[in-house]
């Protein structure tokens, strides 16, 4: 039997190394929201970075949901305060305010969505490794309910001609 030449056995392990499938992240979340698989790092050292995983606790798909129809009703509730001589203190929803209503709701439902699916994504890991980023999924789940709160209170505070 002929032995291994071993110039080429570490030209291969040096090749190996130099593409990092690991780095292809969205591929990954496009591949594996076909097939999801991963649920974790394989390594020590992928849990101290940014890891984007296939599988994510199932606890959260229903404040994400719920979170997403606060977010609809704030925007359906804030049109009819504005409608009712209120003002909007936020500078860029009120600028597609300014513009329409559609432009309005697009706007809040994209960007609360988009940071819905980052704070999902990102939901295992620690925020200057005190706090799982999962609570502020939570606390995001209180503040909408606060605010459709508060916002009920306000078109009660008008008075009853105001009908939802």
């Amino acid at each position: 039997m002929k032995a291994a030449d071993p110039k080429r056995a570490v030209a291969t392990a040096v090749e190996r190394r130099v593409v990092d499938r690991r780095r292809r992240h969205w591929w990954s979340i496009w591949y594996g929201g076909i097939k999801p698989r991963r649920r974790d790092g394989r390594r020590l050292d992928d849990r101290e970075r940014f890891l984007l995983v296939d599988w994510h606790a199932s606890h959260l798909l229903p404040i994400a949901i719920a979170i997403l129809l606060l977010c609809a009703g704030d925007a359906v509730l804030t049109l009819k305060l504005l409608a009712v001589g209120a003002v909007e203190t936020n500078p860029l929803m009120a600028h597609a305010i300014g513009r329409d209503a559609t432009v309005f709701a697009a706007a809040k439902m994209a960007m609360t969505g988009i940071g819905v699916v980052l704070l999902v994504a990102a939901s295992r890991y620690r925020l200057f490794r005190a706090l799982r980023v999962e609570i502020a999924l939570y606390a995001l789940l209180a503040g909408y309910t606060a605010l459709i709160g508060y916002e009920f209170w306000l078109l009660q505070r008008i008075g009853p001609h105001v009908s939802l």
